[in-house]
């Protein structure tokens, strides 16, 4: 016997339980506009996943590593294809241009007031040691949130497997990342087909948490 209460259908629930939260346009410009304002030296990936994953809740760590991995093959800047690719699904196509907006605005203003201050200032040692401070924090920053998403992708000897191969074909033979996607990325495919004697996992959305479109 079914426990629903009286007059309430399982489409009902199911379609109460996946009603999606919308989020505000403004809190989408907002999120992306801090984002793109704080996200120096190069750390970006760092700043997004500490906005987009732990504070706003918007994305879980598999849902941030699928959106940067499709970020990474798309031409262009990976901070800002990844806001494209976050505000679309979050409010469509209005999303998209809003968190566009605020990813690139702060980045577009702070290039020019600091490329006119680095060209009248480009000898002073004070700001080349501030880069080269800079530049240090960012690759700690990389390596952090390396750490705390990698491991939830490399389970297997397959996964580690692949990421050595293309460690080292883009760091050591210094292959172009055109061509290590286009083999590497058929190839990895190919291997993680699904196999009918293999149990699969159920499957799971690229982000777990959406608005309304």
């Amino acid at each position: 016997m079914s426990d629903l209460p009286s007059g309430e259908t399982n489409e009902t629930v199911t379609a109460t339980v996946a009603a999606p939260v919308r989020v505000p346009l403004w809190e989408i410009f907002w999120t992306f506009l801090v984002i793109g304002g704080t996200s120096f030296g190069g750390g970006v990936v760092a700043y997004l996943r500490n906005g987009l994953v732990t504070k706003k809740g918007w994305l879980d760590d598999e849902g941030f590593l699928a959106a940067l991995e499709i970020s990474q093959a798309l031409p262009g800047l990976n901070a800002t294809n990844m806001s494209v690719i976050v505000g679309d699904r979050l409010r469509g196509p209005i999303g998209a241009v809003v968190a566009f907006l605020g990813m690139t605005l702060p980045g577009s203003a702070l290039v020019m007031i600091l490329g006119v201050v680095y060209a009248a200032n480009h000898h002073n040692q004070a700001i080349i040691s501030v880069l080269k401070g800079v530049g240090a924090a960012s690759v700690g920053l990389l390596l952090a949130v390396t750490l705390q998403i990698g491991h939830k992708q490399l389970e297997h000897a397959l996964d580690i497997s692949l990421v050595v191969l293309t460690l080292v074909l883009v760091s050591i033979f210094h292959v172009s990342l055109v061509i290590v996607l286009l083999t590497v990325g058929p190839l990895a495919i190919y291997l993680y087909r699904p196999h009918p004697a293999r149990e699969l996992k159920p499957d799971k959305t690229v982000f777990d948490k959406k608005g309304g479109e």
